[in-house]
């Protein structure tokens, strides 16, 4: 039964439930019933109003699709049971892809599904969807403002033998990274020769957020500066990415992907990787049972810190799908759902919170190398323009 036959039965629940009343007031039914009959009657409109106070309508359930980079996977789908039982009827749809994916999919409609909100890794993403979108259309992108969700930083990670060959100082350092790509084996940056080839990993930076800064910073250790749109266009700067995507066979196309990849092949096949200081927190123990000894963290100075940004979408939204999404980012950005988010590394978005008092934090398990209030110097992610300029340089690398 749709939508409409179950509201003119509820229309004609209510009509008979008003002669039933006006007959109790002392005006005379149309058709006159005894004692009992009326009795029943009264006791089956009773029910059926009570069914239909309590029981929602199909018209009311929602189904909201939230379409989120893959960093958010493992706190989302630990609370999605919860928002369901705080409201039972919305159905919640988790979807996940790599942040340039979220945007190329949205745009090009190659989703089986009408995506409701999405949530890339930070907010310049969402510039670049609207950027895409406004060339389409001339309608709104999203229904309200975006609004962060939670926050976390690019960091290095390495087994600790090979960091502390390749960083003696304890500092990350682009120069020695690149020089150990340059050299392609350890015996070349004074590591062991038995270690073979200098293996380092990243993710797609057309694909995915985490490669994108990754190559941002590295161009900004070359320029000192910035990069920009302009400056990008640098032999040096090309080299750079040629070295790079010749050293790196078949990116991943997420940082949740690399990772486990990462701690899967431990040392000899993958020995320094950047990733978000989020997901190196939340994994870190995985590493330890699964190579037996767990990698170490390093702060990037400086460093860019992203903000996991969600929009509600226009396009195929209706306003019962918007209340409903509305209602889901109040609910992430509530105190109980922040501290979650931090038990899987994530900085909450409201500063408030203190990252060592949430019970089981990862800040609190003496991961080697982290740090509550990192000293490293926090710039804001690339531009759209910038980012595809790094997409355009990495594709035509060779």
């Amino acid at each position: 039964m749709d939508f409409e036959d179950r509201r003119d039965l509820y229309l004609s629940q209510v009509r008979v439930n008003n002669i039933l009343s006006l007959r109790v007031c002392g005006f005379p039914l149309l058709s006159p019933m005894n004692t009992t009959q009326r009795f029943w009657s009264s006791i089956g409109v009773l029910i059926a109003s009570v069914g239909l106070t309590y029981t929602p309508l199909p018209g009311l359930n929602q189904t909201i699709y939230v379409v989120s980079g893959t960093e958010l996977q493992e706190p989302l789908t630990a609370l999605e049971d919860q928002f369901e039982r705080d409201y039972p009827n919305i159905n919640l749809e988790l979807k996940f892809q790599g942040s340039q994916d979220i945007v190329n999919n949205y745009v090009d409609e190659k989703n089986d599904f009408d995506p409701t909100v999405v949530i890339p890794a930070n907010d310049e993403i969402l510039d670049k969807l609207v950027d895409r979108m406004s060339a389409i259309s001339n309608d709104p992108v999203f229904h309200n403002e975006p609004r962060p969700i939670v926050k976390t930083m690019l960091v290095g990670i390495a087994w600790p033998e090979r960091g502390s060959v390749l960083f003696p100082n304890g500092t990350f350092d682009w120069n020695r990274l690149e020089s150990a790509m340059e050299a392609g084996n350890w015996s070349g940056v004074g590591g062991n020769a038995e270690w073979g080839s200098f293996d380092f990993v990243m993710t797609d930076p057309t694909r995915s957020n985490s490669g994108q800064l990754t190559m941002t910073l590295w161009s900004q250790s070359q320029l000192g500066t910035q990069p920009t749109s302009a400056n990008l266009n640098q032999p040096d700067i090309q080299s750079l990415f040629a070295l790079v995507k010749r050293s790196i066979y078949q990116p991943p196309r997420s940082t949740d992907i690399l990772l486990q990849e990462f701690i899967a092949r431990g040392p000899n096949d993958a020995d320094v990787a950047t990733v978000y200081e989020s997901i190196a927190l939340y994994r870190w123990e995985q590493s330890q049972t699964t190579q037996g000894k767990p990698y170490q963290i390093y702060y990037l100075d400086p460093t860019i810190e992203t903000v996991s940004t969600a929009a509600i979408v226009t396009r195929n939204v209706g306003r019962g799908e918007t209340d409903a999404a509305m209602k889901f980012l109040d609910f992430l950005a509530a105190p109980e759902q922040q501290a979650v988010f931090v038990r899987y590394g994530f900085r909450p978005a409201n500063s408030n919170l203190d990252l060592e008092a949430v019970p089981n934090s990862p800040w609190t398990k003496n991961i080697p190398g982290t740090q509550v209030d990192p000293k490293s110097q926090t710039t804001q992610p690339p531009e759209a323009q910038v980012l595809r300029e790094i997409e355009r340089l990495w594709e035509r690398a060779n």
